[in-house]
């Protein structure tokens, strides 16, 4: 099978299109042949080494959190799968399994999800990595209720895309971050105010849209973009930043957080509920409450071009690798 490989941790350059043997199902395990493959934040992470600390890889090593595509074949004890079902996976990557920037990839069924045919292999492929974190901050570690407030920071990428809609589906009252030329993109996904980061006092219009702070605060971009956070949070609320890795990150006003009785929680998707919240997704993304967000397809052979934009910053929805034509 072809696949994008890397052999040592290091830049863009690092990746490389390469034949692996197809590989076979254990006790637990479907294999799927895939037609798309997300592409994350997390991946270039990976590439340049800075989850060594956190699983083995073994190389050559194949990248890739997320992906979409048929079940190939089946292993011994799976019951909820069958040869040509369509799915869409989070990979196994963070036990040292290749990853989904390849024709096939090996994943534990419970980490699966069933998919309608009403949703696009391309669609599935930006869910498992950007959905099903985003869903966790809202609803698990963020708890937010119907008639709240919620400031997104950073409403235009890939899982901001995610968030507005899971937020404005649990009912509450939506603000997000964006640059200007994401404005109006932001506001079709359903935020009720679109705030241009860029040319506008942030605080000022928080407060002025929810006089007394927001109820929570879900960071997805870090690095100090909004430091004031806190100031725009009301007592007793939440912050949610999530988690980037990046090593000396500012961090938020603790004292006056503890003073609010503000609770800050850094999260990034659960393991060990990832499978149960990638099929509520899935499901609700079948039955139409959802849409896609913004999508930039390109082909596996351009992962490195893909790996490039991603870690840029800026870029609008999500990018996903096509890696058949596969559409069944």
């Amino acid at each position: 099978m072809r696949a994008v490989v890397i052999d040592r941790f290091g830049g863009p350059e690092v990746l490389q299109i390469r034949d692996l043997p197809l590989p076979v199902p254990g006790p637990g395990q479907v294999v799927i042949q895939l037609a798309y493959a997300g592409v994350n934040p997390v991946d270039w992470k990976c590439r340049e080494g800075w989850l060594a600390p956190l699983f083995e890889a073994k190389f050559p090593f194949v990248i890739g959190f997320a992906g979409a595509g048929v079940v190939s074949a089946v292993g011994p004890e799976v019951v909820d799968f069958r040869v040509g079902d369509r799915v869409v996976t989070n990979s196994d990557q963070a036990v040292g399994e290749n990853g989904t920037y390849a024709e096939y990839v090996r994943v534990s069924a419970g980490r699966v999800a069933h998919l309608a045919q009403s949703v696009d292999f391309a669609t599935a492929a930006s869910i498992p990595t950007s959905g099903v974190t985003s869903w966790e901050s809202v609803f698990g570690s963020g708890e937010l209720q119907s008639g709240q407030s919620v400031l997104i920071n950073g409403g235009a990428g890939g899982m901001g895309s995610f968030a507005i809609q899971f937020a404005k589906y649990a009912g509450a009252r939506v603000a997000a971050t964006c640059g200007p030329q994401n404005v109006e993109y932001v506001r079709e996904l359903g935020a009720d105010l679109a705030i241009d980061y860029r040319c506008g006092d942030v605080q000022a219009a928080v407060l002025d849209w929810a006089p007394g702070g927001v109820d929570l605060l879900v960071d997805l971009v870090g690095q100090g973009t909004i430091r004031n956070g806190v100031e725009m949070v009301k007592r007793g609320g939440r912050v949610v930043p999530i988690g980037t890795l990046v090593k000396g990150e500012p961090s938020f006003d603790l004292d006056l957080a503890d003073a609010k009785g503000i609770r800050i929680i850094p999260t990034m998707s659960k393991g060990a509920r990832a499978g149960e919240q990638l099929r509520i997704v899935a499901d609700l993304f079948g039955k139409g409450l959802f849409r896609s967000p913004a999508l930039a397809v390109l082909p596996l052979s351009e992962a490195a071009e893909a790996h490039r934009r991603v870690q840029d910053g800026h870029v609008r929805g999500k990018i996903v690798l096509k890696i058949s034509t596969l559409e069944i």
